[in-house]
């Protein structure tokens, strides 16, 4: 009996290739378009997430004229900038990133109500 016959089990992580495929440079960088309540009827569109080397003034520039609505670009100190549009611009704003071929539908996720 001096060798024993006995296996320790080893831990098992199963969230292990899930951490190891979202960690690398294949990640998926999600492009966030959200809606906020303000008071009354009146709600905001923000989009966040979209890459670095895009003009943010001129994706705003032509989100206002598409969609005739007014918006600002704002800097956040953890969303980095962040686009503003006034109504509730959720769907338009979507389908207008798809169509310039700024993010894949895909990488697009819509929040709100």
């Amino acid at each position: 009996m001096s060798e024993l016959d006995i296996q320790v089990p080893t831990t098992f992580d199963p969230f292990a290739d899930a951490n190891a495929q979202n960690s690398g440079a294949g990640a998926k960088e999600y492009v966030h378009i959200r809606v906020q309540q303000r008071n009354g009827r009146k709600s905001l569109t923000t989009v966040q997430g979209l890459k670095k080397e895009f003009s943010y003034n001129k994706i705003l520039k032509d989100l206002k004229k598409e969609f005739c609505c007014n918006g600002t670009v704002v800097q956040d100190p953890e969303l980095g900038q962040v686009i503003q549009l006034q109504g509730d611009q959720r769907k338009n704003v979507s389908t207008f990133l798809i169509q310039a071929g700024i993010v894949k539908k895909d990488n697009i996720k819509i929040h709100g109500f």
